[in-house]
């Protein structure tokens, strides 16, 4: 008779952070349909994973207090936690600056969002491979910094691209709004990039 082997049940600070990930990818998701295509229902979703991401925040932090063992280091649970969230949070004050600035995405925007977008599905592989197979989840964290660099890349294009306009009152007003755009989406991809290596230093004491 052979034996079904049981699933490992998930512990609750791997499942949290998990689930942190996933309203990061969901959320980065609905900014890059609300910078490609104008859509208020990619606005709509960004903004409902910022406020449930801010909850399972919470939630590790409460968790954190009331639990003494925990599956690799509290400081890296709380720190893991907290890029995570911050990425949430900067994609989410990038949607919102474009509405209150009036921006409209451009190539750089798009280019940088795609990136981001990109990170954070390596960041929730990342956290689904952690546990079980933590050198699957290194090389996933490895690829996440990778798209920060190329974020940083677009990031230096643009500006230069910006400063290469016109130098009347109206280019200028227009270039330092769309400057704090950029710079809200390049530190979600430097958030990312924490985030990869708070996962690199546990793996590196797990394994």
């Amino acid at each position: 008779m052979a034996f079904i082997r049981s699933r490992k049940k998930e512990n609750t600070f791997i499942r949290l952070l998990r689930q942190q990930a996933e309203k990061v990818q969901e959320g980065v998701n609905g900014l890059l349909l609300y910078v490609t295509e104008n859509s208020e229902e990619g606005a709509a979703t960004l903004e409902r994973c910022e406020k449930e991401g801010d909850e399972l925040r919470r939630i590790l932090v409460d968790e954190l207090h009331d639990t003494f063992v925990t599956p690799f280091d509290r400081e890296d649970i709380y720190q893991l936690s907290l890029y995570l969230d911050d990425v949430l949070d900067y994609a989410y004050t990038t949607m919102l600056e474009m509405k209150l600035l009036g921006i409209q995405s451009d190539k750089y925007l798009t280019k940088m969002v795609v990136r981001v977008q990109e990170a954070a599905d390596e960041l929730l592989l990342a956290m689904e491979r952690l546990d079980d197979n933590p050198k699957v989840a290194l090389d996933h964290s490895r690829r996440t910094k990778h798209r920060e660099n190329q974020v940083e890349r677009i990031y230096r294009e643009a500006i230069a691209d910006l400063f290469s306009g016109p130098e009347d009152i109206h280019h200028i007003m227009k270039m330092m709004r769309i400057r704090e755009i950029y710079r809200h989406i390049s530190n979600a991809a430097d958030q990312a990039d924490q985030a990869a290596n708070v996962i690199g230093v546990v793996v590196m004491k797990m394994t």
